[in-house]
């Protein structure tokens, strides 16, 4: 029984060496994928473009959070503008510019409602604004209120004397150049036709209109 064994062993070790021979003679693939990987970027600097070199950032923000992100920004810039207003009316400094808010908690919605209802405050405040500096006071209005009845009954796109008297107060072209005005005195908005009114009658007390004034 040894001398079958001992053949049988034989048999084996040389069939297994034929498969070690092959083994050891082909590459082996696992050092290849290594290679690959780590390769560095050649002469050029161009770098393989299966193999990125470093961490690639990726822009997580969507764009309805940009545009949340301006009207955010949108909101602070009338914000701050308004302070500045509101301080020039009073005659005092403005308060510290605001950075931040709680409105970036906000909707969209929400601060596309409040950036028009600021925008309609800066309007309204720089009107004020301007009526102050042309001198238009409550006692002036009352007066050239009286005047404009008198001249046109109120109507600012009133026209009269052949087309020489234009506007609210019957302005001549002339008169209302004298003041500040452009282009037709009837075409302007009533308010402007207001301020050079009290401009005009701070500078004339009242003559430039003979029969109304």
């Amino acid at each position: 029984m040894k001398a079958p064994l001992i053949a049988v062993i034989s048999v084996g070790i040389a069939a297994a060496a034929p498969a070690v021979a092959i083994s050891a003679g082909e590459p082996a693939t696992a050092p290849q994928r290594t290679e690959a990987i780590t390769k560095p970027a050649g002469p050029t600097g161009a770098s393989d473009a299966h193999n990125p070199i470093g961490p690639v950032a990726i822009d997580t923000k969507t764009s309805e959070t940009k545009r949340h992100e301006r009207l955010v920004k949108r909101y602070l810039r009338l914000r701050n503008r308004v302070n500045r207003l509101i301080a020039r009316r009073d005659g005092r400094r403005a308060h510290k510019h605001v950075r931040t808010a709680v409105q970036e908690q906000w909707s969209s919605h929400a601060l596309r409602r409040a950036v028009r209802k600021l925008r309609r405050r800066v309007r309204r405040l720089r009107a004020h604004l301007r009526d102050r500096r042309a001198g238009l006071t409550p006692g002036v209005r009352g007066l050239l209120e009286r005047i404009a009845s008198c001249e046109s009954h109120g109507n600012p796109r009133a026209i009269g004397g052949g087309g020489a008297f234009r506007g609210k107060y019957q302005f001549t072209y002339g008169t209302w150049a004298a003041v500040g005005g452009r282009g037709d005195p009837a075409a302007a908005p009533e308010r402007e036709q207001d301020r050079r009114a009290a401009l005009l009658l701070a500078r004339t007390g009242g003559s430039a209109w003979p029969v109304c004034g």
